[in-house]
């Protein structure tokens, strides 16, 4: 049993991809149709620009689902094997859902692109800059987490935005919030409080106004259904309805990215290997600490292929 995950927003970096283009046709391909979905040049960016640009939001989103498609494309051509003998599930974080959803085939790589740019800028507005923010808390479980939002609720926003692994969640809201959540950490255990170098507070409450455009921009696409089921962020359940799938990708921007469970359903499942194709390891790192006796890899380069 195999799933392969996509990586979320964080994994970018200055580079990601280009020696794969220059090595692989499969993935040339997929980096111009990108380029040309959002008539911008996004690969100029991803391999000659600065750290600050590939991190605004409306960048890095559509940047690392190129980056994943392309792998996957070349997987599939030195295999010489379809998505449904690769994996038997798929699922993404955060982003990596609509790469999932373009991996399967539910709609194309040039609507993701454009759904991407739009879904990276309606979070960016979402909240003006400066006012949001994300902290990682480490050493602290979901529970404990909950507990000290709640005594944070009369200064703002402040919820769960990704509950990564057993010690590893991030909060997002209201900067002031979550400043006294960081300050109220260590009277409830917590290890390290961390705030994270993000443009705006994803996967809480703010989000709203682009869980709106969102919700307008999806109803107009046509949702096939997946070649191979889907494990939702907000449900972390294994998906192939097109209307729930759909849902999904809308409560999502509002929703807690619930990876803890999604592996330990993969740990249900018994899943003996676990492949991140992508830009970054982040997701093999968490797989290997919850999923037993897995084999968790990441393919990103060309050298990368050899261990699958």
């Amino acid at each position: 049993m195999n799933i392969i995950v996509f990586p979320g927003q964080g994994s970018q970096k200055i580079g990601m991809g280009k020696e794969l283009s220059e090595n692989f046709v499969e993935a040339k391909h997929v980096f111009e149709e990108v380029n040309d979905a959002i008539n911008f040049n996004l690969t100029k960016i991803m391999w000659e620009g600065t750290d600050d640009q590939i991190s605004l939001t409306s960048n890095a989103q559509p940047a690392l689902m190129a980056c994943s498609v392309a792998v996957l494309r070349v997987l599939e051509k030195l295999t010489n094997k379809k998505l449904p003998n690769l994996a038997d599930y798929l699922c993404g974080h955060s982003l990596g859902e609509y790469t999932a959803m373009t991996a399967a085939g539910v709609f194309s790589l040039k609507e993701c692109a454009v759904l991407l740019k739009l879904r990276g800028n309606a979070m960016q507005e979402s909240v003006p800059l400066g006012q949001g923010a994300m902290a990682a808390f480490i050493g602290v479980d979901i529970d404990t987490t909950q507990k000290i939002l709640n005594e944070v609720q009369t200064i703002g926003i402040c919820d769960v935005g990704n509950d990564n692994a057993d010690g590893q969640v991030v909060i997002s809201g209201d900067k002031s919030a979550v400043e006294k959540a960081i300050e109220l950490s260590k009277g409830f255990g917590v290890k390290r409080a961390v705030i994270l170098p993000v443009s705006a507070p994803f996967h809480c409450r703010l989000m709203s106004p682009a869980q709106l455009v969102m919700k307008e921009a999806l109803s107009k696409i046509n949702f096939c259904a997946p070649v191979v089921p889907i494990i939702s962020n907000t449900t972390a359940l294994p998906e192939n309805d097109t209307d729930i799938l759909k849902n999904n990708l809308v409560d999502q921007v509002t929703s807690t990215v619930r990876w803890r469970e999604t592996m330990n359903f993969a740990n249900e499942l018994r899943v003996k290997k676990i492949i991140e194709l992508g830009s970054g390891k982040v997701l093999t790192g968490i797989a290997k600490r919850i999923v037993k006796d897995v084999t968790a890899i990441n393919i990103e380069v060309s050298t990368d292929f050899d261990q699958f």
